[in-house]
Order: structure tokens, then sequence, then C-alpha cells
């Protein structure tokens, strides 16, 4: 379970480093302000550590396109994979003119 968290630590700072520092500065400060029974403090890392999640699934929301699906553009007519394929070299020998 340790080994698993800690894979988990580290693919999500890599991915974003930013929200998830600010992320564990809030968990810091709410575990700080929990254990030396600080109101204020617990509240404002609560706080941070919501905006910040809030703020990263916003961003994640904005950054999907919500367009419909396009058609894949075809370079070639449906009906060509259907044909066989011509003979790159001819079986009789042509003599040069």
């Amino acid at each position: 379970m340790h080994a698993a968290w800690l894979r988990f630590l580290k693919s999500a700072y890599r991915q974003e480093p930013i929200a998830s520092f600010v992320v564990t500065v809030g968990a810091v400060d709410a575990a700080i302000g929990g254990v030396e029974q600080s109101a204020s403090l617990f509240g404002f890392g609560i706080t941070v550590v919501s905006l910040a999640l809030a703020l990263r699934w916003w961003q994640l929301q904005r950054s999907r396109p919500t367009e419909t699906e396009k058609v894949p553009e075809h370079y070639l007519p449906a009906s060509s994979s259907r044909q066989p394929l011509p003979m790159l070299m001819s079986h009789k020998k042509h003599p040069p003119h």
C-alpha cells in the first residue's frame, strides 16, 4: 500500500506540480491546525485544499472538447479497398523502343 501511494503522489506531482504543491500546503496547514486545535488554521487549510481541487477540476472540464465528434476525412474513396491492386510488373517483357 505504501509503494502504491508513493507512486500515485509522484505521478500527481509530475503531471501538475503547482496544483499538487498548493494541495500539500493546504493539507499541512489543516493537519497542524487539527493537531494544535487551531480552528482558523484548520479552516484555512481545508479551504485552500478545496479551492485547489475545485480549480483543477474546473481546468479539466474546460480543456475537454465539447464539440461533437468530427467525421474522419478519408483521402481515398471507400470502394478502393475492395478492388484488387494492379500488378507492379508485368510478366511480359517488352523490348525497348
